[in-house]
């Protein structure tokens, strides 16, 4: 699946050759004519899938039979006798899932694709050892990826509690077994069947049946009782053309460069004998990058190809544009100018990532998720040494990575001036362990890679095993002071329980205070992104982090849930809250661009979320009980009116008359202090020409008075009481 040198015919392809002759033409080999076609046709496809065969158009077992039949046309085309694995693994693997039992049957279906893909890569090895040739383990590698996910989603719907998953496999988990048209059209339709992306069941079976159109997608295919809200349906004409001429520009730039750094070369004796170690430095930078641009290529081709047929669609962003990064496999520039390890694998190969995180990294035990998790990542590609070396190598770079940032980081945040600086020394660091790390990927030889690895004197895995064990005895980092702080706190608020029955072990809560080093990189970056604030946010940013430290002193659980109501929380500090029933993603958007919040990486974003979320909360209780008890004293000094109008003649202190029996306290109260327009200051009936009259006439005048009044109470009273929902609303946006 790696790029050729020179661009010749190879033997052992068991592809279509009818188009040899457009080949020679273009000076490529028929295996890449051949791909190119099927990739190029896809793509006028899906946009006849997208409009013709429209779930409001067609059911949606004609979009499966359509999908699944051209999946199989273009595996056949391209892969010739081959496709009978294609057919073979999701075969066997069905089987399994109709058969075992739900508890075991990720574990069974892992195990029977993984074997079957391992067979094919040694079949390969043997045959056709090194060979660039197109060949169906590329289809066969997205297969296994679809079947594992699928069986791991079926488990987590059918055997494990909903209080036990994470976000993205609450999303993800299946509560319907698929039928044979749902399974092998999920795994064969022609969009993904060549060079991926990786697609999830639940998103592939809501887009063939139209349900990704939804604001509340239903669990696994089924409407949600009405309740749903459809969205408009947005175009991706834009979307489309963008990634095709990025897929194009990056296609030349590979044709371009790739005969100017050829592979082979750095296995020549010649190259290893007499070339300077900086130029093996920059040849192996350049080599590697050149062969970046054909996953690139293909990569950006096959999400447009999805995203031409509606899938891929993840909701609008805040304003309003449409996004198509569910299914996306690359993030191009935000990998080449990655400034540390991390954000360069979380933006390369990502449904492949997605894959690892689902399967391994969120079900092991946390100190094994790295290795465990390079580990598959390496049996999945094959048995290439080159790839275990890529990899081992990755996961000391990465672990030093992670070390010296904690070591050197902060020393770089005073100005921006030295923020900057550290930036781009970070970003040229980052291409350079890069280059050094995955040539063996490309090299394929171990021979050949230790070689060249003796010729770097194995300075950066010496520098790594340096930064990782002898730097932190010498060098105090930023947060290595901030936790030692945080212990003393820690441990003076143990001394203060130890007194009460239910106080909190001392190890427990300080193990629980220390997150993982991927939690404190975003927490780092979080405090940098600080000191270019304002002095009122800096202010609300130091209290976000007292109320962090505060409940990691006080909540032990292994996925702390924050209290809805802070105060009860406050009062009891030394109880345990019972673990809660998490809320399911609501739409696809959830499962891939946030919120693990289970997963170690997203834990900090989301306390900080729930956090925000629980002050809100509380500032629309202030707002609700404030209008409402201004609306009862509105409405307290209208009744009063209402008796004034009532009861006009009462008697007062000053002697007058009442004409109606009144209640005392309302004689004395409610009205003493709002019927002397019609009594004098001195106690005496004022007197008018008319005699009678003019207390008949002053009568009138105060009734008219306080109709009005009270006609002007009644409208604020009827504004006052849509203010707190006006106020809610506008303060959740």
């Amino acid at each position: 699946m790696l790029e050729s040198p020179k661009f010749i015919e190879n033997d052992l392809y068991n592809g279509s050759h009818a188009f040899t002759w457009l080949a020679d033409m273009v000076g490529l080999s028929v295996d890449l004519v051949n791909f190119l076609i099927c990739q190029i046709s896809a793509l006028f496809l899906a946009s006849l899938f997208r409009s013709l065969l429209h779930p409001s158009k067609v059911s949606s077992k004609l979009r499966h039979t359509f999908a699944l039949s051209m999946g199989l046309a273009f595996g056949y085309f391209c892969f010739g006798q081959q496709a009978i694995h294609i057919a073979g693994l999701p075969a066997i693997c069905y089987i399994v899932i109709r058969t075992q039992d739900p508890r075991i049957v990720q574990r069974a279906v892992l195990l029977v694709a993984m074997s079957y893909l391992l067979c094919v890569h040694l079949m390969r090895q043997l045959y056709d050892y090194g060979s660039y040739a197109l060949d169906i383990t590329g289809p066969l590698m997205i297969i296994t990826q679809k079947v594992t996910s699928l069986a791991f989603s079926i488990h987590d719907g059918f055997v494990r509690e909903e209080e036990d998953l994470t976000k993205a496999q609450q999303y993800h988990a299946i509560r319907k077994m698929p039928s044979a048209l749902e399974y092998f059209s999920y795994v064969w339709h022609f969009q993904s069947i060549l060079a991926g992306p990786l697609v999830f069941y639940k998103d592939y079976i809501e887009f063939v049946e139209g349900y990704n159109l939804l604001k509340r997608p239903a669990s696994n295919g089924s409407l949600d009782n009405g309740k749903t809200e459809l969205v408009l349906e947005p175009s991706p004409t834009k979307t489309v053309i963008r990634k095709v001429i990025g897929s194009l520009v990056c296609a030349f730039i590979f044709m371009k460069f790739v005969k100017l750094y050829p592979v082979k070369n750095m296995k020549e004796d010649d190259f290893l004998e007499n070339t300077s170690m900086a130029y093996k430095y920059w040849y192996a930078m350049m080599a590697t990058t050149c062969i970046r641009f054909k996953y690139y290529h293909a990569w950006l081709l096959a999400d447009a190809i999805c995203n031409n047929a509606g899938l891929g669609f993840a909701g609008y962003d805040k304003d309003g544009n449409a996004k198509w990064d569910l299914i996306s496999n690359i993030n191009v520039l935000s990998f080449e100018f990655s400034s540390n390890m991390r954000d360069a694998i979380n933006n390369w190969n990502c449904g492949t990532n997605r894959w690892l995180r689902t399967l391994v990294y969120e079900r092991v035990p946390k100190r094994y998720g790295t290795l465990l998790t390079f580990a598959l990542s390496a049996v999945w590609h094959g048995f290439y040494p080159g790839y275990y070396l890529t990899f081992a190598t990755g996961a000391v770079t990465v672990t030093a990575a992670r070390m010296g940032r904690r070591l050197f980081r902060h020393r770089f945040q005073s100005t921006q001036l030295t923020r900057m600086f550290y930036d781009i020394l970070t970003c040229l660091i980052t291409r350079i362990v890069m280059g050094y790390a995955t040539f063996p990927f490309v090299l394929l030889e171990f021979m050949g890679s230790i070689k060249l690895y003796l010729r770097f004197y194995l300075c950066l895995h010496i520098i790594s095993i340096v930064i990782i064990f002898i730097l932190p005895q010498f060098i105090r980092g930023e947060r290595s002071a901030r936790s030692s702080k945080n212990g003393e706190n820690v441990a003076a608020d143990a001394r203060v329980r130890d007194s009460s029955p239910t106080s909190v072990p001392l190890v427990a809560t300080a193990a629980l205070a220390g997150s993982n080093d991927l939690n404190e990189d975003e927490d780092e970056d979080k405090q940098a992104k600080c000191k270019d604030n304002t002095p009122q946010q800096l202010f609300t940013e130091q209290q976000q982090q007292q109320q962090k430290e505060q409940q990691n002193n006080v909540i032990l659980q292994p996925r702390p849930q924050p209290s809805n109501h802070p105060q009860q929380q406050q009062k009891q500090p030394q109880q345990q809250p019972q673990p809660k029933s998490p809320k399911p993603p609501t739409n696809a958007r959830d499962a891939i661009s946030v919120p693990h919040d289970q997963c170690e990486m997203d834990q900090l974003s989301s306390k900080l979320k729930e956090k925000f979320e629980a002050e809100t909360k509380n500032i629309e209780e202030f707002i609700d009980k404030t209008v409402t008890d201004t609306v009862s004293g509105i409405v307290e000094f209208k009744n009063d009116l209402m008796r004034d109008i009532e009861f006009p003649k009462l008697k007062l202190p000053s002697g007058s008359t009442i004409t109606a029996p009144l209640d005392a306290a309302a004689a004395s109260v409610g009205l003493r202090k709002r019927n002397t327009s019609s009594v004098h200051e001195n106690g005496q009936r004022a007197e008018a020409p008319g005699g009678g009259s003019a207390d008949h006439a002053a009568e009138e005048n105060s009734a008219a008075f306080l109709k009005k009044e009270i006609e002007v109470i009644n409208a604020v009273v009827q504004q006052a009481n849509v203010l707190p929902a006006v106020l809610s609303n506008g303060h959740a946006k």
